[in-house]
């Protein structure tokens, strides 16, 4: 699945680089297979120039310092030899260390473990020259322990030994053979040094002796038989010589009896010239070992970079083809695309954006031919985009041409619905004037009512077409007014509470807008609440302008549908048709997007939905001069209709929302009733109905105040 989701570019260039994979670790594992003999030949040099000398020079100090310490644990007493040799010691320890330094990278994991073995062994030099010191170990015991650290030495020299020749392998091999049977005498040397103080040889000492008699026969034999012709000739020499002969000699008879040589000088003078021939032959051997290895290595390397260097040189020519192939094919590709991409993020997207707007365009200077060269099929696919391009901005031409007739279609439905509500508001009106029965009158206010809210539908309309309704005022509106002409334009307006607001007012121009937009929010939470509940309406001024909130007592809704509404509202889209079941959020997003105005969807904490409209600064205006439902000016703008049922909406435990009655509330004290006298006794008043003479003339007079508002109200709005 990964793969499908790849660029063409990284597809062309897979597809050649497959190929070029193979043949370059064709020639890599043959490569390899050459330059690894070189490089362990080459390694091998390092390792010799850096951990081999300077692991040589510290065998030959430990072999000193094992002998004098022989003597010391014989004799009980601590020389100025021994102490002189420890020092060069530690200076030969010091000095491979820098070399275990120095080797770097030429160190591999194969020398990791040998390297800390003996780096541990030499750790512990110190805790065994103190045992030695203070009497704490037996003279084999301590040899023992030297002989230890070199044996840790010699299997450093077997990792040593990396080169892949077969014939270097061999050489190398037998001169480390040679190496450990010269190892062996120097143990042999440390047995008999010591004995030769107290002339005697233990139990113990005389089978290490033999062992290492033993040892060193097997290790000659072995190296002698490895080594070639040139390497093997001086140690024959030196098998024949004098020194060696007395040596086997002596070395038989101590095996043979168990005691010391009876002439310790000519043990010591002996055993002195063997151990120089063996190291000068040694050294010497190990030097030839050396070049033979850095001319095999030399050789090797030019071979390598000779095959080597033509199969690159293939390889390369091979690259340099493909890449170049695949650079042009997907250049050509890349050029579709970015044509491709450009028409559908940037050029339809802004004919869209253009045509949504209102703005004409023309279908063939936009729909230009994409232009790319190349090879047939990329071309074939660019006129084919064209083709798509052209279809796409006609089809985007005449979606924007349907959707601006089926706005004019709505204005103009929403216009004669309105002419038609006008016409028959004032027909209400004179059906009112001429009516004196209260049932009827009370029938007729209904139907003023119902038409009210058909009036908002109709604007309804209006707004969804991008027209603004032709209803503003000049001057500032109380937000009280705005809020119960919007409860009255609400079906179930009985059931809903206004709380008290802060005296303040919002912009004339914005007073038909904000009407609308609030009763839509409380039509919606009067339709999806209970019906035997309340929805509050309350609003108060706040650091950013003023704040309304409508709460009801639905259920709610989850947290995605919330954030889904408040997005729509954020910013409204394009309103589809087939989306007819939101009309009112399109409605409100529409008309909180023309003022500016923030409105958001939450949940209550009590249950339900809480509807906040945040009213921006510029909006709203300080009324100190009226108090809220005062009746005066800014009422008086409001339609007629409104005022008929606004101190109805805002006043609770009443039938229906109406209010009651209170006798005398509204008199001044001076033509209030007097209250009896206390000693007189209270009679009740006697109950009478209004006369049809006084019902006729209460509905004149309140016919009469209807009209004037009206009239007023047309003022107001011209």
């Amino acid at each position: 699945m990964g793969s499908q989701n790849r660029s063409i570019r990284f597809k062309i260039f897979l597809l050649l680089l497959l190929p070029l994979l193979s043949l370059s670790a064709l020639w890599g594992f043959v490569l390899n297979l050459t330059m690894g003999d070189a490089q362990s030949l080459l390694r091998a040099g390092t390792l010799y120039r850096t951990i081999g000398v300077k692991s040589t020079d510290l065998g030959l100090q430990l072999q000193a310092e094992r002998v004098r310490s022989a003597e010391a644990l014989t004799t009980r007493e601590l020389t100025e030899a021994l102490g002189g040799q420890r020092s060069r010691t530690d200076r030969s320890v010091t000095e491979f260390r820098q070399a275990v330094s120095e080797a770097g990278g030429a160190l591999g994991d194969d020398l990791r473990l040998p390297l800390d073995t003996l780096m541990g062994a030499l750790d512990r030099l110190g805790s065994i020259r103190a045992d030695i010191d203070n009497g704490l170990s037996s003279r084999l015991t301590g040899l023992n322990e030297y002989n230890r650290i070199l044996d840790s030495i010699f299997l450093l020299y077997d990792h040593l030994v990396t080169v892949s020749d077969l014939a270097i392998l061999q050489q190398a091999s037998s001169l480390q053979a040679m190496g450990m049977a010269r190892e062996y005498i120097a143990r042999e040397n440390a047995l008999v040094i010591g004995a030769l103080a107290d002339r005697r040889l233990t139990g113990p000492e005389t089978a290490a002796f033999t062992e290492y008699a033993a040892s060193r026969k097997f290790l000659h034999a072995r190296g002698l038989a490895g080594l070639d012709v040139t390497l093997r000739r001086p140690y024959e020499q030196v098998f024949a010589s004098e020194p060696f002969q007395s040596f086997a000699a002596m070395e038989a008879r101590i095996v043979r009896t168990g005691a010391p040589p009876p002439d310790a000088d000519a043990w010591t003078d002996t055993i002195d010239k063997l151990t120089a021939q063996f190291d000068q032959h040694g050294l010497a051997a190990s030097q030839e070992l050396a070049a033979r290895t850095s001319e095999a290595a030399t050789a090797t390397v030019v071979k390598i970079a000779f095959a080597g260097g033509i199969g690159l040189i293939a390889v390369l020519a091979s690259i340099i083809i493909s890449v170049r192939f695949g650079r042009r094919l997907a250049g050509e590709l890349g050029a579709l695309r970015g044509a491709a991409v450009e028409l559908s993020e940037k050029r339809l997207p802004d004919l869209v954006e253009r045509l949504r707007k209102g703005e004409d365009v023309d279908v063939a200077k936009e729909a230009k031919a994409i232009k790319v060269s190349g090879s047939a099929e990329i071309t074939d696919v660019a006129r084919a985009f064209g083709s798509v391009q052209r279809t796409a901005v006609t089809a985007a031409v005449g979606q924007a041409a349907l959707r601006r007739g089926v706005g004019q279609v709505f204005l103009n439905l929403a216009r004669r619905k309105q002419g038609l509500l006008h016409r028959q508001l004032a027909l209400l009106d004179g059906m009112q004037r001429r009516t004196h029965d209260p049932d009827r009158l009370e029938e007729l206010f209904r139907l003023d009512h119902l038409t009210t809210r058909m009036r908002r539908h109709a604007e309804s309309l209006m707004v969804l077409s991008g027209s603004a309704p032709g209803r503003a005022w000049r001057k500032p509106v109380p937000v009280i007014d705005i809020v119960r002409a919007a409860v009255a334009e609400v079906e179930d307006y009985t059931r809903v509470d206004v709380a008290a607001m802060p005296v303040s007012a919002f912009d004339g121009g914005a007073a038909a807008d904000l009407t609308h937009l609030i009763a839509e929010l409380i039509e919606n939470a009067t339709i999806y609440s209970p019906p035997d509940t309340v929805v509050k309406v309350r609003g108060d001024q706040v650091s950013n302008g003023y704040a309304i909130e409508i709460d009801d007592k639905g259920l709610g809704l989850p947290p995605a549908e919330y954030a889904a509404f408040n997005k729509v509202l954020a910013d409204p889209p394009e309103f589809d048709l087939a989306d007819s079941d939101r009309l009112g959020l399109f409605v409100v997003a529409r008309l909180a997007a023309r003022h500016g105005i923030k409105v958001m969807l939450r949940r209550s904490p009590l249950g339900g939905t809480t509807a906040i409209v945040l009213v921006p600064r510029a909006l709203v205006t300080e009324q100190t001069a009226l108090t809220a439902g005062d009746g005066g000016e800014e009422m008086a703008a409001l339609p007629s209709r409104t005022r008929k049922k606004a101190l109805a909406v805002v006043t609770s435990g009443t039938h229906a929302g109406l209010p009651r009655r209170v006798r005398q509330a509204s008199l001044s004290s001076r033509l209030k009733e007097s209250k009896p006298e206390p000693s007189q006794p209270h009679e009740p008043e006697k109950q009478t109905g209004r006369s049809p003479d006084e019902v006729r003339d209460l509905f004149s007079a309140f016919q009469r105040g209807t009209q004037r508002a009206r009239e007023e109200s047309s003022k107001g709005d011209a």
